[in-house]
């Protein structure tokens, strides 16, 4: 009981795989995922602050480094099944909610409740923070994708997820994301490599959206 609970539950997150079921060249863990999130955000928050934007860097730190422990409870359930509608992606949100705060109420000691409470909840919103999260998140997809499809990764679901996840990242507006479409994707793209998957075609299809 106690915190030592929470701490010895992060050890799960290496052991549950993103995007289960289909063939990689490459697994990611959700503890992997998480690392990488935070030092995206990190990154895109620094272009913000760039552009007089005020960061509340307490909770970017938080609501990134956080934003997956839910699956530690319901897993890493596929991102078409996940996102096929509105109303199941809220069920599942209201599932993970609700396991998340019965572990609070079981294992947290009542004077940090409310602390994990605050760190632990959903926290993409229109935040400047939550909005940043946002895109982190997807540009870990776009990356993990990108690098399966840049080896012949012929799997559907991975160009699905590099064309969504692009379509989703660019309609967000901030300038951080203006900054990654003008000028980290196009170094991405150029990247030559053998490949009979046209990446550039399916880029330039996606931002056309």
């Amino acid at each position: 009981m106690g915190i030592h609970t929470y701490f010895r539950s992060l050890n799960e997150l290496e052991r549950i795989i993103r995007c289960p079921g289909k063939f990689k060249f490459e697994e990611h863990s959700v503890s992997a995922h998480s690392w990488k999130v935070v030092q995206y955000a990190k990154t895109l928050a620094d272009i913000e602050e760039r552009n007089g934007v005020c960061i509340d860097w307490k909770k970017l730190y938080e609501i990134t480094s956080s934003h997956d422990y839910g699956e530690i409870f319901i897993g890493d359930i596929k991102t078409p099944v996940k996102h096929s509608s509105k109303e199941l992606r809220l069920l599942i949100q209201q599932v993970e909610e609700g396991m998340i705060e019965y572990f609070i109420e079981e294992n947290i000691p009542e004077d940090f409740k409310a602390i994990f409470r605050k760190q632990l909840r959903e926290g993409k919103d229109d935040s400047v923070e939550g909005l940043i999260l946002e895109v982190a998140d997807k540009m870990d997809q776009v990356y993990e994708a990108f690098a399966e499809l840049q080896r012949g990764n012929t799997e559907k679901e991975f160009i699905v997820m590099y064309r969504n996840a692009l379509v989703k990242i660019k309609n967000i507006k901030l300038k951080c994301v203006e900054y990654f479409l003008e000028n980290i994707l196009p170094d991405m793209v150029k990247e030559e490599t053998p490949s009979s998957i046209d990446i550039k075609k399916i880029t330039e299809e996606a931002l056309a959206l």
